[in-house]
């Protein structure tokens, strides 16, 4: 293994400030909110307080998108829009060195991700969007589609910068306005993406962006004149919003948890395929929804792929978010650390075999060592419930019939990967698997114009491309 000198990323270039504050009617207001402080999971340090929002605030912030909403965006054209959003994705670029930092000091994810996928994917979304808004007559739905009003928006924490821009271009694209509440461990970035849009000269009250914790998040979804609400996020606060909108005429799409099949067959290039299960699984930690966290090979090569699998893992470096050479970075706070070293737990206590790779860890911060469970059932937690950690689970399966139906034997549906040369079997197994999306000798790509979403407890509704317009035109 080659052992790499440090290749640090000046915290410095994160702009960070002390406090920060939410974005309202155009304007950095103080919250009424208790202020939170927001930590950085590598060294535990404190990075910034935010001040958060009250039921009062959020309010307030219906109301500037409600104005912004009748009397400005959705009477303006939508070649006008697309100025406004074109305008952000170019600012975007601008600070994407900044956005980087900031998000890795703020989520704990490695430089390398923030810098290469994450900001990079951020600004794509605000350019495609910003080319369909003047074109919103020719995506299928009618002639002249209309926008629905208000769209109260809540994400989570391990996409903040990218989850806001899947969020935000669409509805501002379709001419709604906008009051998002990002996650409360990371609101540093929404809140720089905030300056960004005050930049642009964006109509005060267009984009409304309220830190806060899960109270505030319910006060946004439940207030009266919220008319769309879009959730990404955990399954279970997703069946709440769902229960708390039944009967509402608001619109909702949820984008819920995952645990995703990645499977193997005995015809794939084996070294690729070890590489797109790394990518899989351990990209962003695991705190990934749509994560391959079980690994289904076929049974002929899954002792060589087991094998090529465990050397790869130990060449991966967990350390420092900043490090340019991290592949591994913090995971994003105590609570998730405490729940992925729960469920390794149970997956021994159960029977799994487990192997943990090599690497040393950080004596500070929230770290967890790139973990591989062989020999799991699929009555193990570790095959059923979402991780959301660098934890993977092997099983094994003998014919494409039983591939699908262990692929399938989840309550989720988010994603898929599936791994052979055959074309024919590919689109067979694609056919047949219950997963929104379905990548073929790859895993984890993402394009703003292809769709994303999921089925049954992975939620419903679609964002990106020409299908992801439709949750914010009231067709």
């Amino acid at each position: 293994m080659w052992e790499y000198a440090p290749a640090p990323e000046s915290r410095d270039i994160a702009n960070l400030k002390p406090n920060y504050r939410m974005f309202v009617d155009g304007k950095f207001v103080e919250g009424t909110g208790e202020p939170l402080k927001t930590i950085n999971p590598a060294t535990e340090e404190v990075l910034a307080e935010v001040s958060t929002a009250s039921q009062s605030d959020v309010d307030t912030a219906v109301k500037a998108a409600r104005r912004a909403y009748d009397r400005v965006w959705s009477k303006m054209p939508g070649s006008e829009r697309a100025k406004y959003i074109y305008r952000i994705a170019r600012q975007i670029q601008e600070r994407a060195r900044e956005l980087a930092v900031l998000e890795s000091l703020d989520n704990g994810k490695p430089i390398k991700e923030s810098r290469d996928v994450d900001v990079p994917t951020a600004a794509a979304h605000f350019f495609y969007h910003a080319g369909w808004a003047d074109k919103l007559g020719y995506a299928g739905y009618g002639p002249d589609p209309k926008p629905l009003g208000v769209a109260g928006q809540v994400i989570p924490w391990n996409f903040p910068l990218l989850m806001a821009a899947w969020k935000i271009a669409p509805a501002l694209a379709c001419g709604n306005t906008v009051v998002l509440k990002p996650a409360e461990t990371t609101p540093l970035t929404a809140l720089v993406l905030a300056e960004i849009i005050q930049q642009c000269d964006l109509p005060p009250g267009v984009v409304n962006i309220i830190p806060g914790a899960g109270d505030v998040g319910a006060a946004l979804v439940g207030h009266g004149d919220v008319d769309k609400v879009a959730f990404t996020g955990s399954t279970d606060v997703g069946k709440i919003i769902q229960r708390q909108l039944a009967g509402t005429n608001k619109k909702l799409t949820l984008e819920l948890g995952g645990k995703a099949a990645n499977i193997v067959f005995d015809d794939a290039p084996l070294d690729q395929a070890v590489e797109g299960i790394v990518n899989g699984i351990f990209f962003n930690q695991g705190h990934v929804c749509c994560a391959g966290s079980r690994l289904l090979v076929q049974e002929s090569v899954a002792d060589e792929l087991l094998e090529k699998l465990h050397a790869r893992v130990n060449t991966l470096r967990v350390g420092d978010p900043l490090d340019k050479n991290t592949d591994v970075g913090a995971i994003n706070s105590r609570e998730q650390l405490t729940k992925i070293k729960e469920l390794a737990e149970s997956g021994e206590a159960e029977g799994a075999q487990r192997w943990t790779s090599s690497c040393p860890l950080p004596d500070k911060g929230f770290f967890f060592a790139p973990t591989v469970f062989s020999n799991v059932s699929q009555a193990m937690r570790i095959a059923r419930e979402e991780i959301f950690g660098p934890v993977l689970s092997v099983l094994t399966f003998r014919t494409p019939d039983e591939a699908v139906a262990k692929a399938n034997n989840t309550p989720y549906g988010l994603s898929a990967g599936v791994w052979t040369e055959k074309g024919s079997r590919i689109l067979w197994m694609a056919q047949r698997m219950r997963a929104g999306v379905v990548w073929s000798n790859t895993f984890n790509r993402f394009d703003p114009a292809a769709p994303f979403g999921g089925y049954q407890e992975s939620g419903f509704g679609r964002e990106g491309g020409r299908t992801g317009l439709e949750a914010y035109l009231d067709v």
